[in-house]
């Protein structure tokens, strides 16, 4: 399993010589039963990628490196339905082999100076570890879903009063058990919310989803600690006794997919806003790069369909988009052609801790250049910077 602190490592590594290897494997169906395309494949993949960079002077960079990932193919033979992410050097003595959920756009094979990171950001919504309560008023199933896998974890029962033959004079028995049996399904809730309380004070789950039935859903969502509201998802309607692990698995995809989808409409139409307020958005690639150099970025906005050529400073990294600059625009320094900015630009956002949102294709989007940030402040609006204007 990857982790944010993986990805971290990974975009701040630099191979001066260019010889970071970057393997993404995406399993296909299998079209023989000996299972060997995988195999032919990357072997294929790593012949071109090795004359490529025999071509360009670098004799015998990664050789080593790809002749590894060439005999782990070997042994894919599928990999269990998984996918599979390997970042090599070893020329700095760098390995690093991850299985992920099977949502990459294909297999690819890379050498760069730094890792192919846009792969791994576009999946960052799997890596977060997802609580999934199932719950009415007499049961709690708990379940883990990470990394496309989903597991039941535990669950307790509320054992809630049973009804007399019955209802006492002028029915006062029914009435005083009907509020007996709302007080237990409270508390019945109460615990429930504890419980994720402690589990989210443990750091045992990131984001949280319910299944509860509509009529339910009120009394549930009431009872939630402060604490936890801000990483729920939200909530579908299921029986909790009888559902399966794989109805639990399907419902919450849905759900996860809606949020995403919705939140990805509201952080482009508030930056779009911002930017034409003249506030806290950025629109278009200088604009953007301008904002991560100063910091200013909270949440970074790219098109699955964003790329553009730059130029970066082998001093200073500074990056710029025109492409003839030799010369570095704020120290000098000589400059080095980058095809594609897009690894560059994910690798400071990454380093920086910014969230990154993959977009996908839109023509409004499009419009404002395919990629676009939402920023915490402005620099050049504090009051420094306008007293010296």
């Amino acid at each position: 399993m990857i982790t944010r602190d993986d990805i971290g490592e990974l975009a701040r590594f630099e191979s001066p010589e260019g010889c970071a290897v970057s393997f993404y494997y995406q399993p296909e169906p299998p079209q023989n039963k000996a299972h060997r395309e995988e195999a032919i494949l990357v072997k294929d993949m790593a012949r071109n990628v090795l004359r490529e960079v025999e071509q360009a002077g670098r004799n015998g960079c990664a050789r080593a490196d790809l002749e590894r990932i060439v005999s782990l193919a070997d042994r894919l033979h599928g990999n269990g339905g998984r996918a599979k992410a390997v970042f090599a050097c070893s020329a700095k003595n760098f390995w690093r082999e991850f299985d992920l959920p099977a949502r990459l756009s294909g297999t690819k094979l890379l050498i760069n100076r730094g890792f192919h990171l846009r792969p791994l950001t576009a999946i960052a919504d799997a890596i977060p570890r997802y609580a999934i309560v199932l719950a009415d008023k007499s049961k709690a199933r708990f379940f883990n879903y990470s990394n496309d896998e989903i597991r039941e974890t535990e669950g307790f029962t509320n054992h809630l009063p049973r009804r007399g033959r019955s209802d006492g004079w002028g029915g006062y028995d029914a009435g005083h058990a009907e509020r007996h049996v709302e007080n237990q399904g409270r508390r019945h809730y109460m615990e429930i919310a504890e419980h994720l309380r402690e589990m989210k004070e443990k750091g045992a789950y990131d984001k949280l989803i319910f299944g509860i039935r509509d009529e339910n859903w009120p009394e549930m969502e009431y009872e939630l600690h402060p604490y936890v509201r801000p990483h729920l998802l939200g909530h579908f309607p299921i029986d909790p006794a009888t559902a399966s692990p794989v109805q639990v698995r399907e419902h919450a995809e849905k759900v996860i997919k809606e949020f995403r989808r919705s939140r990805q409409e509201k952080l482009l139409q508030e930056v779009i806003g911002q930017a034409h307020r003249n506030g806290n958005g950025a629109l278009g690639i200088r604009r953007v790069l301008r904002s991560l150099e100063t910091g200013e970025v909270q949440t970074l906005l790219v098109s699955q369909d964003f790329a553009a050529p730059a130029v970066e400073c082998r001093n200073c990294a500074h990056i710029d988009i025109n492409d003839e600059h030799s010369k570095c625009s704020v120290c000098g320094g000589e400059t080095r052609r980058l095809d594609d900015v897009t690894d560059a630009l994910l690798a400071l956002a990454v380093r920086n801790n910014i969230e990154i949102v993959h977009v996908p294709p839109r023509d409004d989007f499009k419009n404002i250049g395919n990629v676009a940030a939402l920023l915490r402040f402005r620099a050049d609006q504090n009051t420094s910077s306008k007293l010296a204007s």
